[in-house]
């Protein structure tokens, strides 16, 4: 096979896009749904608008990952989008019912009297946790194929609830670094009780995932490849261990080091993403499609490349401009 010729190499570019996509609206939309989910917790009403505040400017532009993630599987992979979203119709609906609540009830929460506040805040958390358990739910049923038994549910069902708690860790992380005072602190121990359910999922999703295909389970087993990837378990396991003794100690007088979780939680994200990535990889729908199976036509993808050569680099400038624009520790929440 010549990897120069387009038909190869064009499906390997979306697919690579795709997950890029993926990975950032994970790690993006996580960390303002955890916020969303631990708003939750018994806090002071300023503290809950200050949390609030804090992903007031991102969150918005944050979904945008996901709506170019299901937008290139559309176009470039258009029969695995209609097998991935056929087998995960239900769960879907129920994400997009979510994110619905979850962006009207920001939106209301802050023009609504004084008496009615409280309902929308509950609307705002319970969006946000029906988003989270929702996408929990289609990674498990992805990992296991789209299978329905008993044990698959069982297992989906505890990556639902295990994605909530890393959501919800990213998000304190976010938190640490964004606030200050006793919300601050209350930040820390909410990552400090989140870190380790989130490392629960981690290593379960690790056990069940070459366990589905004897594909999988050679890819992972086999040499040179057991070698080879040895060091991602021992990295997740040393920065599981670095985040548990960074929190122990913060926040600092200084506050100097409250970036290191939210640095820990993405390095976190990033090295589960790369373990499903590479065992998954070259399958877009597992054990069904490939990548090269699943593509679009040759002159389509090309057409559609280009212009994502486009479109891509002007979502990350505006991305990055917003984070600069608005960095710094969260402010009063006020809306003009």
């Amino acid at each position: 096979m010549d990897t120069l010729t387009p038909g190869v190499w064009l499906p390997v570019a979306f697919a690579v896009l795709m997950g890029a996509s993926i990975l950032l609206y994970v790690v993006l939309d996580g960390y303002d749904l955890g916020v969303g989910i631990l708003a939750g917790a018994r806090v002071e009403p300023e503290d809950k608008d200050r949390m609030i505040a804090s992903i007031g400017p991102f969150w918005d532009a944050n979904e945008t990952w996901l709506v170019l993630a299901v937008g290139l599987l559309l176009v470039a992979f258009p029969q695995a989008h209609g097998a991935i979203l056929g087998a995960l119709y239900l769960p879907v609906f129920v994400m997009l019912f979510g994110l619905i609540l979850r962006g009207v009830s920001f939106e209301f929460r802050a023009k609504a009297a004084a008496g009615q506040k409280l309902w929308w805040d509950r609307a705002f958390v319970a969006g946000s946790a029906i988003t989270a358990l929702s996408q929990g739910y289609m990674l498990g049923l992805y990992i296991v194929g789209f299978e329905r038994t008993g044990p698959h549910v069982a297992f989906a069902l505890l990556t639902a609830v295990c994605l909530v708690a890393g959501y919800a860790f990213i998000g304190a992380a976010w938190l640490v670094m964004k606030a200050e005072g006793e919300l601050q602190r209350r930040a820390v121990a909410w990552a400090r009780g989140t870190l380790w359910l989130t490392g629960v999922g981690i290593l379960v999703v690790s056990a069940v995932t070459p366990l589905v295909s004897d594909r999988i389970f050679d890819k992972w087993f086999s040499l040179p490849n057991l070698l080879l990837l040895a060091p991602i378990p021992l990295v997740t396991a040393v920065l599981f261990c670095g985040l548990h003794l960074a929190l122990r100690h913060l926040p600092t007088r200084t506050d100097r080091f409250c970036w290191l979780p939210f640095a820990g939680a993405i390095g976190l994200f990033l090295l589960g993403f790369h373990g499903l990535a590479y065992s998954f990889f070259p399958y877009v729908v597992p054990e069904q499609l490939t990548v090269w199976q699943a593509a679009a036509s040759e002159e389509s993808l090309f057409i559609i490349f280009v212009g994502a050569m486009v479109v891509l680099p002007m979502i990350a400038l505006y991305t990055a401009f917003a984070y600069r624009v608005f960095w710094g520790k969260a402010t009063e929440l006020r809306y003009y």
